[in-house]
């Protein structure tokens, strides 16, 4: 069974849908993903802010790009098609070839675009990209313990709860970080798939 699966080497790659295109990162794209991810409500919860400044934000690009040539991470920039301007960021990552995993992460949505369709339909293109062209077995999402928003955003997209990993991280500041674990695996892909594209074509009837 193994053998007939495609090669699991996650590349830089386009994907689109109706309303948003996520396209690979550059450090041409420093300063749209500074203007996107310079709120600091959408770093509550994670350490450091990397969008405090535009300093900051080119060097975490800079990083992203040493990680994505160890291909341990595919980071992505998310475009309002109707704008094309950067809205977020998000990315593959914890990438591992043998056992067919990966994880879906440091995501983040600009404040205008949160609570619509932004987060739904990025998902859904990364889902589908893993698991029906790579080949994925799971898929991981995690966020801190007390981000209930984004917990509820995950479980809406379809992962299913696994647990709480505790005093997983030691933050920047040196406080611990619980991590509460989700997944979505290759047996459950099909079911997720077809409710996510019914939210997706009610949000279409509705604008």
């Amino acid at each position: 069974m193994t053998n007939t699966r495609p090669d699991f080497t996650p590349q830089p790659i386009t994907l689109s849908s109706d309303k948003i295109t996520l396209r690979p990162l550059t450090l041409d794209d420093s300063t749209g993903f500074y203007n996107a991810g310079n709120f600091p409500q959408l770093w509550q919860w994670v350490i450091p802010n990397r969008c405090e400044s535009l300093a900051a934000a080119t060097q975490w690009i800079k990083m992203s790009l040493e990680e994505q040539a160890r291909n341990q991470h595919v980071p992505f920039v998310i475009v309002d098609n109707a704008s094309n301007k950067i809205i977020g960021s998000t990315r593959y990552c914890t990438i591992v070839p043998d056992n067919r995993h990966l994880e879906i992460g440091y995501t983040f949505i600009t404040p205008e675009f949160q609570r619509t369709h932004v987060n739904t339909q990025a998902k859904y293109l990364l889902l589908k990209h893993a698991f029906e062209k790579l080949g994925a077995v799971r898929v991981s999402i995690r966020t801190n313990e007390n981000n209930q928003q984004s917990r509820n955003a995950i479980a809406r997209i379809g992962g299913k709860f696994e647990g709480i990993l505790r005093n997983h991280r030691i933050l920047s500041d040196g406080t611990l970080r619980n991590t509460a674990m989700f997944s979505i695996i290759e047996q459950e892909w099909p079911e997720v798939k077809t409710a996510l594209e019914n939210k997706l074509n009610r949000v279409t009837a509705t604008i």
